[in-house]
């Protein structure tokens, strides 16, 4: 079985000159036995329409097989107007159904995933809301579609509440001058994941993978059991 992820910055395997960036497809491919394959197709700075027009989608489909599974997680920069790669709402939509259609044509799974949360903190201490309308049109593709969905938008926001305004820093790219050579000025970066955030959000993923109970779940790998 082979799993195809395809998506934006948050989920893709970055070049070691963006390191300490992480996105959470990389410590995802570890969590499964020898049955499973993890193809990461996500790409920095991709929307559901560049994704598309630069035939990142194709190749995806050509290798799809009945029973495999594609994870489908765009929002970052579909929803921003001033970027290249904005996406109209009703085009976004169309998008995704597409990615949907074509997964199940191939008798594959798909899973819709809304866009992981950005660290956003208002002046009392509360996480709020990147991705609201975006996030809302996955969630109603999924139901119209009858499609598995994974909301990491909700959910990672609710880990950042968790760990508080300070300490959800030490998730993202946030570095000193001098802290690490490729960032020798330093960086503040709420939006994209280190090794540690990458893992939260993987994690999250795997939960709701059995909470869906998917097939998939089945091959997960299990901690060894210490005998005595």
């Amino acid at each position: 079985m082979t799993v195809h992820l395809i998506g934006d910055s948050t989920m893709s395997i970055k070049e070691p000159k963006a390191y300490p960036e992480t996105g959470w497809g990389l410590p995802f491919a570890y969590f499964f036995d020898s049955t499973v394959t993890v193809q990461n197709y996500a790409k920095n700075g991709r929307s559901t329409r560049t994704f598309l027009e630069e035939n990142r989608w194709q190749p995806v489909v050509a290798n799809l097989k009945a029973g495999d599974y594609v994870f489908i997680q765009f929002g970052h920069n579909d929803e921003v107007p001033t970027k290249k790669s904005y996406t109209p709402e009703a085009e976004y939509k169309a998008n995704l159904e597409r990615f949907i259609r074509e997964t199940r044509q191939k008798k594959a799974v798909p899973v819709l995933i809304t866009p992981a949360a950005r660290r956003k903190f208002d002046a009392a201490g509360k996480i709020e809301e990147t991705h609201a309308v975006y996030a809302a049109l996955v969630r109603s593709v999924a139901q119209q579609q009858k499609t598995p969905l994974i909301d990491l938008d909700k959910k990672s926001q609710a880990l950042l509440q968790q760990y508080g305004p300070e300490t959800s820093a030490k998730l993202f790219v946030h570095l000193q001058p001098n802290e690490h050579p490729n960032y020798p000025q330093g960086k503040i970066d709420d939006t994209h994941f280190n090794e540690l955030g990458a893992r939260e959000m993987a994690q999250i993923v795997l939960a709701e993978i059995k909470a869906l109970h998917l097939d998939l779940a089945d091959r997960i790998v299990k901690p060894a059991v210490k005998k005595d």
